[in-house]
């Protein structure tokens, strides 16, 4: 026991902890560079769209269209990266998302000839979107068991720290590089460029050992999806912590509307735009890197609620905000705020989750989370449609405020709650 707490000890002292596991550092690379690639090539498709149709519904379709698939199949992609081997799952995800864009860049690069119509190419880049939407349905579930395998236990706070801050250093190199390369260069360049990303982080993936299945399903896949649900929806703390993420993002997604205010609001262009969605991924990093130092878990319930409050009230500000450094500002706290969430919800997934039920429940928290963006850029460029681009931002921070407010009152026993409090329930049991 004495040994254990010594041990303890140690890792709360090293920030560097996770970063000595090889495989944390394989994995930690390939998501580098596939989130740089993917947020370099969402911020040019935004623009682009928007340039040529100049309809803010249009942007909303963009995160409908990957949203669809990756809410449809998500549940079966849990299912598949519990059964099958991890490594040859994520090449299979990555060669769909290379193709995807490698076919964007072509119909694109078809758009600038005098002899070829534009109006087929936005269906065509929509259906690409689909076929992301699809490949992200798996990624999902592969690299959350991955993660949860290239390090000890101990170390899921300060790897998840790592993690999102690797994820965090994308999203702002990613939309910067994106906007500037796009904005004087143009779009083949920054597609080369793109493309050249998604392939090195392929090479990364064969870095990784192996993960072979740790769950080989008896029951039908009905009964072993249902299995999955029931965990999450029978666990209050992690539907909490889903649904809170769930309708702050579906209210709070100004993201979506970034192209509108670069270019008919504050009027800085794509530059301008890039730097807008690096600004809000530069508070995020470095919030990050503070909680390497210093956890939000001692709290996690509690720090969660304050960090959603202040995202909102970042949301809100920013709408009304008609200086374009002054949003930066505001972009830079939303950012900061959304990290802290980040951090606690990713943290608590991990140890409430038992290693053959990963994929599946990473599954269920892809429906609430990793598609909460999209809907919630369809549902902001729907509001942007029919109220205008500043009313539905600052709708949106409001009701992201109140969803905070309803879920304080009905989760007030969990916020004196400690990490000490937070395990997998076979370790509750054998404890």
């Amino acid at each position: 026991m004495e040994e254990r707490q010594v041990q303890d000890t140690t890792v709360k002292k090293d920030s560097f902890a996770a970063l000595r596991y090889k495989d944390f550092r394989a994995y930690l690379g390939m998501r580098f560079f596939f989130t740089f690639a993917y947020q370099m090539q969402a911020v040019v498709i935004g623009f682009y769209i928007y340039q040529i149709t100049h309809s803010k519904l249009a942007l909303g379709y963009i995160g409908l269209c990957e949203a669809i698939p990756a809410i449809s199949i998500a549940l079966y992609g849990g299912y598949i990266a519990d059964k099958y081997e991890k490594r040859k799952l994520l090449f299979l995800i990555f060669s769909v998302v290379t193709f995807a864009s490698l076919t964007i860049f072509v119909v694109t690069l078809q758009s600038m000839s005098h002899y070829v119509h534009t109006g087929w190419i936005i269906p065509i880049i929509y259906v690409m979107i689909f076929f992301n939407g699809v490949a992200r349905a798996f990624y999902g579930p592969a690299t959350f068991a991955i993660y949860a395998h290239s390090i000890p236990k101990e170390l899921y706070p300060n790897g998840s720290t790592w993690s999102s801050s690797a994820w965090q250093v994308a999203t702002i190199l990613g939309p910067a590089a994106g906007g500037l390369i796009f904005g004087h260069w143009g779009i083949t360049p920054t597609f080369v460029i793109i493309n050249i990303l998604l392939i090195i982080s392929m090479v990364l993936v064969y870095l990784l050992k192996s993960y072979p299945p740790v769950y080989i399903p008896k029951e039908s896949i009905y009964e072993s999806l249902s299995a999955g649900i029931k965990f999450v929806f029978h666990n209050k703390m992690m539907l909490g912590a889903m649904s809170l993420d769930l309708f702050s993002v579906f209210f709070g997604g100004a993201i979506a509307l970034l192209p509108v205010f670069a270019h008919d609001i504050l009027k800085v262009g794509s530059e301008g735009l890039g730097l807008m969605r690096a600004t809000s991924s530069l508070g995020a990093v470095l919030t990050m890197l503070a909680m390497t130092r210093f956890s939000p878990m001692n709290r996690p319930w509690r720090n969660l609620l304050i960090a959603v409050t202040g995202f909102g009230v970042s949301i809100l500000c920013f709408g009304l905000s008609k200086s374009f450094y002054l949003s930066l500002i505001f972009l830079f706290t939303e950012g900061a705020f959304d990290s802290i969430s980040v951090i606690i919800r990713s943290t608590i997934m991990q140890l409430l989750t038992p290693d053959h039920m990963r994929g599946r429940v990473s599954a269920v928290n892809s429906m609430f989370i990793g598609s909460s963006n999209e809907i919630g850029a369809f549902e902001s460029g729907s509001a942007a449609e029919l109220l205008g681009t500043v009313p539905a931002v600052i709708f949106g921070a409001c009701m992201t405020l109140v969803v905070v407010t309803v879920t304080f009152f009905k989760t007030k026993n969990l916020i004196p709650a400690k990490l000490s409090d937070i395990g997998t329930p076979t370790e509750k049991q054998s404890g």
